[in-house]
């Protein structure tokens, strides 16, 4: 509760690829604690063990985690309805939750029902039809903050990503694959885009 006894919008966060719910914690708090102070934040580990090296080994302590499987052109993809299923769960085991939170891989799975806003850091489109459909018709039609970094190799995926959203507000920040800290303007962004979450989940409460 706020100090107010207002109930704090509650997210459900989704690590990126090989990595885990403890390094996507470290990695937010990057971000002003008061900012992040208001929100309730769960982070959980993906289903599956890392099957290969981690981008972040020797930044970050294993274990990783992945929460699904893909071939190198990323339009093929193995155990993702079964990945959906595991994030459904983690919602009802931990929620209810307000909103979403994913960085890369995580950013795969913000498509799942009852929520009333996510955030997408470093997000992609998918590439294989069959997930489009299942992800992104019809459009992701809740609030949605896009991060898209200038030098991020998925930026033209994460592009096309805004394409399926109704409402998406967008910070552009000039890192790559990575979870930005905030300048002036993107707090700004972020700030104005909590005051508008905090209303929607004061008002369908």
């Amino acid at each position: 509760m706020g100090s107010e006894g207002i109930r704090k919008p509650k997210i459900l966060c989704l690590h990126g690829f090989r990595t885990s719910g403890q390094i996507l914690k470290t990695q937010i708090h990057k971000w002003p604690q008061s900012l992040l102070d208001n929100f309730d934040l769960v982070f959980v580990d993906a289903p599956f063990p890392s099957q290969g090296k981690s981008d972040v080994e020797g930044i970050f302590d294993p274990p990783y985690y992945e929460w699904f499987q893909f071939n190198k052109e990323f339009n093929e993809y193995t155990n993702f309805d079964e990945c959906l299923k595991y994030i459904e769960e983690c919602m009802i085991k931990h929620g209810p939750f307000d909103g979403l939170l994913g960085f890369s891989q995580g950013v795969a799975l913000t498509k799942v029902p009852r929520v009333k806003f996510i955030v997408i850091i470093g997000g992609a489109k998918f590439r294989s039809s069959w997930v489009v459909d299942k992800a992104y018709s019809p459009p992701i039609a809740c609030p949605s903050l896009h991060f898209l970094g200038e030098n991020d190799f998925l930026k033209k995926h994460g592009l096309e990503l805004l394409e399926s959203c109704v409402e998406p507000v967008v910070i552009h920040h000039p890192k790559g694959h990575t979870i930005p800290r905030l300048d002036d303007t993107s707090l700004k962004t972020m700030t104005d885009f909590i005051e508008k979450i905090k209303k929607i989940c004061e008002d369908n409460k």
